[in-house]
């Protein structure tokens, strides 16, 4: 069978462009629903992990979603839009991974963000990442990065937030880079944080009595995994309290926090330099599961992970940008363009 081509597109043929957005490494689509929200809309969409993609493709049917590598997609292929959004992977950069930066494959994925950029020249672009893309051993490759993005024509601007500031019930601490068009003179202000931090209990404590399941009710995707704990786990607490805000959601359900319910951690007389479950309340310790991680990413209820196995739910949650956060930088960026 003749394989079809793909649809290529030309600058000029959306002719009402107003508020639209391409989105590159869209994962499950964090930063688009915080945008959607702020009444931007995704046109064209790419995300080449096909664990990952039926979630965004159902939860979005009707954006263009391309699930090639974006080094397979040729320029032409892409639409024009007014912003482009993306989280370029980021485990090269990140403070507990391998730390190989730029000179990793994956790290060298920004370099395809600025060649989409210098295409379609849309007049902002966001682009999340890793604290440790702040990192001084990062320096060089980041202050190269700034360099491309301002060569390819915008003021850049850039800030580590905390996501627990902007109505995310977690402590997440991200990058986010944000450029502006040159020709536009447009002087970014992050926004401030908000004066209100909600707390585990604001967010889950509803699911408290909820049989764990797949599917229970109108809650889809409350489930763990049976996995165990490992020792790196186990060198800390892992318990946040009701009325705390959560540990970092990450996207191995090995290192998924512990529900609330259960006391903090305490000392292992026996091993030191490890923790232990107190004793008596062994049976409420479980990790938090694919449906709370969600709720504590900000995600809505009616946005439904599909996925064979939750390994592959805590891994599209974990990744993901929480979507209040990703709200109030769209409101900000489009308060600026207004």
């Amino acid at each position: 069978m003749k394989r079809k081509a793909a649809k290529k597109y030309s600058n000029s043929e959306l002719e009402d462009t107003s508020f639209s957005l391409i989105s590159l490494f869209s994962g499950a689509g964090g930063l688009d629903l915080g945008f959607h929200k702020a009444g931007f809309n995704t046109i064209w969409a790419n995300e080449f992990d096909s664990g990952i993609s039926p979630s965004f493709k159902n939860h979005f049917p009707d954006v263009k979603l391309d699930t090639r590598s974006i080094t397979s997609i040729n320029n032409q292929e892409i639409p024009n839009a007014i912003g482009v959004i993306g989280g370029p992977p980021c485990q090269s950069w990140s403070e507990a991974g391998a730390r190989r930066g730029i000179s990793d494959q994956r790290g060298q994925l920004f370099f395809e963000f600025i060649r989409v950029l210098k295409h379609i020249r849309p007049l902002f672009f966001v682009a999340e990442n890793v604290a440790g893309l702040l990192h001084q051993r990062n320096s060089d490759a980041f202050n190269e990065i700034i360099k491309m993005l301002e060569e390819a024509g915008y003021d850049v601007f850039y800030q580590k937030l905390n996501a627990s500031d902007y109505g995310v019930p977690q402590d997440r601490k991200r990058v986010f880079i944000v450029g502006f068009k040159k020709e536009l003179k447009i002087s970014y202000k992050f926004p401030e944080p908000l004066n209100e931090k909600k707390t585990l209990k604001d967010t889950i404590y509803d699911l408290k009595g909820l049989p764990l399941g797949s599917d229970y009710k109108d809650i889809k995707n409350h489930e763990i995994t049976d996995t165990g704990y490992s020792s790196m786990f186990m060198s800390r607490n892992r318990v946040r309290g009701w009325d705390e805000q959560s540990f970092t959601i990450l996207a191995t359900d090995r290192h998924t926090p512990l529900h609330p319910q259960a006391p903090k951690m305490v000392v292992n007389e026996e091993e030191t330099d490890r923790k232990k479950f107190a004793p008596g309340y062994e049976h409420l310790y479980r990790r938090l599961s694919v449906r709370e991680c969600a709720r504590i990413q900000t995600f809505p209820d009616d946005y439904e992970f599909i996925y064979n196995h939750p390994r592959i739910g805590y891994k599209m949650v974990g990744n993901a940008v929480p979507v209040e956060l990703a709200y109030h930088i769209a409101k900000s960026i489009k308060i600026h363009l207004e």
